[in-house]
């Protein structure tokens, strides 16, 4: 199901008295599935840290509005640290508890996530003084030494600083002329990696599961990936938002517009896991996210340097949460097959958490493999550990914080 832009709400006000309207009428069940969310809402973890703690207990409908009321009005003010809380918060309304699944991911309830990701981004896409200085206070936090990566520029958007280009240089591409060497394809997180991936049914490895052809939405490729590998690569808010062709071949299918749901990660604080963000999650979620896909035709030597050894990738983008953008260049929205360049820019991701998932054929991509003296990580300040990758990873805990009186 989607939206068309004309049916979005142009501002707070109105996207407000729409979901008002919805729950007094209860249009499509909208009220009944509310309520019936709010009923069976699951106390946050006794270890939830006050800054991303909600109770949604007994909130009515004008508690959802003013929670969106504070989210809309916090998105000018967030700042590198914090860029996940309010996804956080929202997420408690829908953690281990499966009438807020239902309520998040479909029918109206789907349609105000929908309605609400399409106003923030165009709040993101807002200029002006409030826009300069969201984006002059990120630059502060990240610091002169990250921001030296990037090319100056004078940013009227948020969107715009968001998606910022590095300088020329700076992320150069290993072994640029050797197709065996499969590169990361954005500053990311790498540590999940799923073996035998399943088309029909998802099988559980290392707590993760993995359905291929869903995935692919049903891509004639999606069986070159069966019994293969998949390897995560999540990016943190305060990274580069561009993601880059793994290998280098032809792209024979793409798409960009795999639609799906914006919110709905049934244990959204799973994800960040204490630091292994993504480590053992499950991912079969993603193949209802809003994403795109490429698939990536490889022609190499083999490992004896003998004639070719042809071959296929898919790599992944999932537009997560917040304004859930999956933007390829338009190279790749014509006419395929095309030549892509290991390293070379496929699109983007505006403000939002993000992914891509990469996909390899059986026996092809084993394990993560670095060469000496290779880059395997950042000592971090540990005042950015905390913000950014250190949270607990509640799993039905025995304990939980008490309600709110």
């Amino acid at each position: 199901m989607t939206q068309d832009d004309n049916q979005f709400s142009q501002n707070l006000d109105e996207f407000l008295n729409r979901i008002r309207e919805w729950y007094r009428t209860d249009r499509k069940g909208f009220k009944t599935l509310y309520d019936a969310t709010i009923e069976h809402v699951v106390p946050c973890p006794v270890s939830t840290k006050d800054k991303v703690y909600y109770d949604w207990t007994g909130k009515d409908i004008e508690g959802l509005c003013a929670f969106f009321t504070e989210w809309y009005e916090w998105d000018w003010k967030c700042g590198v640290p914090d860029g996940l809380d309010y996804i956080e918060k929202f997420s408690w309304l829908n953690y281990e508890n499966d009438y807020g699944m239902v309520f998040v991911t479909s029918g109206p309830g789907y349609e105000m996530t929908a309605d609400f990701t399409h106003l923030q981004g165009m709040q993101m896409d807002e200029s002006g003084p409030k826009a300069k200085e969201l984006i002059n206070k990120w630059i502060d936090e990240l610091g002169p030494k990250r921001m030296a990566d990037y090319e100056p520029e004078d940013w009227q958007t948020f969107n715009e600083f968001f998606i910022r280009k590095l300088k020329p240089g700076k992320r150069p591409v290993t072994a640029k002329d050797d197709n065996t060497v499969v590169v990361a394809p954005a500053d990311c997180v790498i540590n999940m990696i799923v073996d035998e991936l399943k088309e029909d049914t998802p099988i559980p490895v290392k707590s993760v599961t993995m359905n291929v052809r869903q995935l692919l939405d049903g891509s004639e490729y999606a069986d070159k990936f069966l019994d293969g590998t998949a390897v995560s690569c999540i990016l943190m808010p305060d990274s580069y938002h561009w993601y880059h062709a793994p290998v280098a071949g032809r792209v024979v299918e793409a798409r960009d517009d795999v639609g799906g749901v914006y919110y709905g990660m049934r244990d959204f604080p799973g994800l960040l896991n204490k630091g292994d963000v993504g480590y053992g999650y499950d991912y079969s979620m993603f193949d209802d996210f809003r994403r795109g896909y490429l698939i990536i035709k490889t022609v190499a030597p083999n490992a004896l340097g003998e004639p070719v050894d042809e071959g296929y990738v898919a790599q992944v983008p999932v537009g997560l949460n917040s304004i859930a953008s999956v933007n390829f260049l338009d190279k790749f929205k014509g006419e395929l097959p095309v030549m892509v360049e290991k390293g070379e820019q496929i699109g983007n991701f505006q403000y939002g958490g993000s992914l891509n998932i990469l996909l390899f054929e059986k026996g092809r991509f084993p394990a993560l493999q670095l060469l000496q003296g290779q880059r395997i990580g950042l000592l971090e300040p540990p005042e950015r550990t905390q913000a950014l990758f250190s949270r607990s990873r509640p799993t039905r805990p025995l304990r939980r914080r008490p309600l709110a009186p």
